[in-house]
């Protein structure tokens, strides 16, 4: 049964798949990952980051010394691949909206991975909600305000939960403090990934 939570204006259905669904998607991700490997983008200030993530779609969102930005191709030189036409199907039946993502960034939290607070908005209209799938371990997911700083509240997000930020919460601050590597089943060899679609033009 799906439960709907409202956390500082963000939107979360809890399991809103099911396993059968989550292994559908994950399976569809294989394929994305073969095309695009994930790889650890280095933040302006030089650090690595202990995610890992890659991208599917028109565009890509990426990381170096030159700053935060979405961009055409994967480090490869090659375009990044279609979004798979199951997650797709979330963002349609979440959000309602005709408008399709074009961005699907994937993320690959490991033992010890983090991601610390931020705001997404490198996108061109904020108006666009950010819908956000887990799948794997368990992730703490904390939640602040559209200001940096002040305070936060945290929530676990499980396999198969979906989050949406927007409206008035599009802009807060939010992050992933830790993750309970192992508490999933999902992924053979434990870990967590998250995917965020994104309108970017």
């Amino acid at each position: 049964m799906t439960e709907k939570l409202v956390i500082r204006g963000v939107e979360l259905w809890k399991s809103w798949l099911d396993e059968a669904a989550q292994a559908r998607l994950l399976a569809a991700l294989r394929p994305v990952l073969q095309a695009a490997p994930a790889f650890s983008p280095e933040t302006p200030w030089g650090r690595r980051m202990s995610v890992r993530m890659t991208s599917a779609g028109r565009y890509g969102w990426y990381s170096d010394r030159r700053g935060y930005r979405y961009v055409t191709r994967h480090p490869s030189g090659n375009p990044w691949p279609p979004i798979p036409a199951e997650a797709l199907s979330i963002w349609k039946s979440v959000t309602g909206l005709a408008r399709e993502p074009d961005c699907c960034l994937i993320n690959w939290y490991g033992e010890g991975a983090r991601m610390g607070m931020h705001q997404d908005r490198d996108e061109a209209d904020f108006s666009w909600p950010v819908l956000s799938v887990s799948l794997g371990d368990d992730a703490l997911f904390r939640v602040g305000s559209v200001t940096r700083g002040g305070r936060t509240e945290s929530v676990w997000l499980k396999s198969g939960d979906v989050a949406v930020i927007g409206g008035a919460a599009r802009l807060v601050y939010h992050g992933i403090d830790r993750i309970r590597f192992g508490s999933s089943r999902l992924l053979p060899e434990g870990g967590r990934i998250n995917l965020t679609l994104r309108v970017v033009e």
